[in-house]
């Protein structure tokens, strides 16, 4: 049985061909252009997203599906813009009801067919991406240059690399087959058998405040193009990026002849606890999160009758043994604490620096000034409030905020953080990234995690000692990145060994345009799985086979 093309597919083939590619050679390539510029998207592109976004501003959000006849508004802006859109409620038994009708014509329609399906809906949010992007700019506190790149772009790069992994693991063994076997004088035994690539059942993603799609739509996709229907539960402070994301998934299911209700959203209402509901309902088979460890452990622990994915918080650590390149070591890490305020789950909090000081082209630096020159380049970056708060974005809840008061109370300030006023946005509460020195036994503060601007400068005995505490934090409380920075191929070597140990993935010497708490889709690995920061990486062969199954059936020729 060989399975007829489906006008999707054929219409976007090229880009699959490509994606697929791109996942086996794992060189650049990006499907949609990072760069907001007119020139690329043309000269009124910015200002109808604009207009999009704020048509859903203190309305009802038009999305047409499954609802008790009640509606939730919990969003509040981290830049102060009233938002006051309402959502359409469901309850959980709604929801998981009207997505288990829609799975079975899903389920026949065939891989290319859902993949088809899917890289059509790609399209269509790319082609809205300045309505997206806006949305996540004012929903999670970023900057909107990075809320373009991160939760547009790089997001929908995401997913399709997502979607090119799903598609290669459905298609790696044959639709049909023909067995022969010979039995002795007789005829041979003969017979043809078929495989069914047959979904688990109902997806669940649960969305996060910081990343509402880039942190999503991995989960989303893969679920989606292997059969899943998919129940999107927002974060109740980030609702509108999933849900411009629902109702453009929507819209092209239904153009395609498929039950709309494959994609459904489930904004909860305060206090109602409605992802820990649909996580242990009997029908959810899959749960993608990103959050915190306490709810992902959660998770793990008892969504037991689902394949739980799940990325959650981490040490990540730089190690400094010596560099060639000082003031580019500097200008390198200053921007990877100041970009969107620390508030990444890749960026680095703890710098690992032998007290005694690295050697430099500059010649030897004390620990102090180290930790002085990375602290000097936050400042330069942050001394001008209008373009700092290009970096720095918006603090996105008040947990940040009473983490950097707690701080004031740990060690000693390199640099403090200070309050900005936002230049554009008055109701933007905007923080600067503060430094602290530790020494390395001060490990009661600096083995849990400070999510935000909070950084700490801490004094080993040596490299060996630096490298021994990156093996002990990482591997109890996980991480997704590591640094090391060295003049030294043997203490390069000694920091990958450590890294494989912990199961971390590893950026040596990064003092150009490359970040450590920067991923690039189709190339690099987000989180591996291999430490508790997260039990699955983005995105490989594991994170989209466990989300279908094979099931063949064999007949006498």
């Amino acid at each position: 049985m060989t399975e007829t093309p489906h006008p999707l597919y054929d219409r976007h083939a090229d880009t699959l061909n490509r994606a697929l590619t791109a996942i086996t050679e794992r060189g650049y390539w990006s499907a949609y252009p990072e760069s907001p510029s007119p020139r690329v998207y043309g000269e009124t592109a910015a200002a109808d997203g604009k207009a999009a976004f704020e048509a859903y501003l203190n309305g009802d959000f038009p999305l047409d599906q499954p609802t008790d006849g009640d509606t939730v508004a919990t969003e509040a802006s981290p830049f102060g813009l009233a938002l006051d859109v309402r959502y359409p409620h469901a309850s959980a038994d709604q929801l998981v009801a009207a997505a288990s009708a829609a799975l079975p014509a899903w389920r026949d329609a065939g891989p290319q067919a859902r993949a088809g399906v899917c890289l059509e809906i790609l399209d269509r949010l790319h082609r809205n991406v300045f309505e997206l992007a806006n949305a996540v700019q004012f929903t999670s506190g970023q900057a909107f240059v990075m809320a373009f790149q991160a939760g547009g772009a790089h997001a929908l790069d995401r997913a399709l690399e997502a979607v090119a992994y799903a598609y290669a693991e459905m298609t790696r063994h044959p639709g049909t087959a023909g067995w022969e076997k010979a039995a002795g004088k007789g005829d041979p035994l003969r017979m043809t058998k078929t495989f069914h690539v047959v979904p688990r059942g109902v997806a669940l993603v649960i969305g996060c405040n910081t990343f509402p799609t880039w942190n999503s739509y991995p989960g989303l996709f893969a679920s989606l193009v292997t059969g899943n229907p998919v129940i999107v539960k927002p974060h109740p402070r980030a609702v509108l990026p999933l849900a411009i994301t629902v109702k453009y998934a929507r819209e092209v299911l239904a153009e395609a002849g498929f039950d709309p209700n494959l994609v459904q959203l489930a904004p909860e209402a305060p206090g109602e606890k409605l992802a820990s509901t649909l996580a242990l309902h009997p029908a959810v088979k899959i749960v993608d999160f990103t959050g915190s460890t306490e709810y992902g452990d959660w998770l793990e622990a008892n969504a037991r009758q689902a394949a739980v994915y799940t990325e959650k918080a981490g040490l990540n650590t730089v190690v400094i043994d010596s560099t060639d390149d000082f003031a580019g070591l500097c200008r390198n890490l200053g921007f990877t604490l100041t970009l969107y305020s620390g508030q990444m789950c890749t960026t680095s909090q703890n710098i690992l620096i032998p007290r005694d000081g690295i050697s430099t082209d500059q010649g030897h630096k004390s620990f102090d000034e180290v930790a002085a020159g990375i602290a000097g380049a936050v400042g330069k970056l942050t001394a001008d409030p209008a373009r700092g708060v290009e970096l720095t974005g918006a603090i996105v809840n008040d947990g940040v905020l009473e983490r950097l008061d707690e701080v004031t109370k740990v060690g000693e300030p390199v640099l403090e953080s200070r309050t900005v006023a936002h230049p554009a946005f008055p109701g933007a509460v905007v923080r600067t990234p503060t430094i602290v020195k530790l020494a390395a036994d001060d490990t009661a503060t600096y083995s849990r995690e400070w999510f935000g601007p909070i950084s700490f400068a801490i004094a080993t005995d040596s490299t060996a000692h630096s490298l021994e505490i990156l093996r002990a934090t990482v591997g109890e409380k996980g991480a997704l990145t590591a640094a090391v920075y060295s003049t030294d191929e043997a203490v390069l070597d000694a920091a990958e060994a450590a890294a494989i140990d912990a199961g971390v993935h590893l950026s040596c010497n990064l003092t150009g345009g490359v970040f450590v708490n920067q991923s690039a889709a189709f190339s690099d690995f987000h989180g591996s799985g291999a430490n508790p920061a997260a039990n699955s990486a983005l995105t490989d062969g594991a994170y989209v086979a466990n989300r279908f199954r094979i099931v063949q059936s064999r007949r006498h020729v």
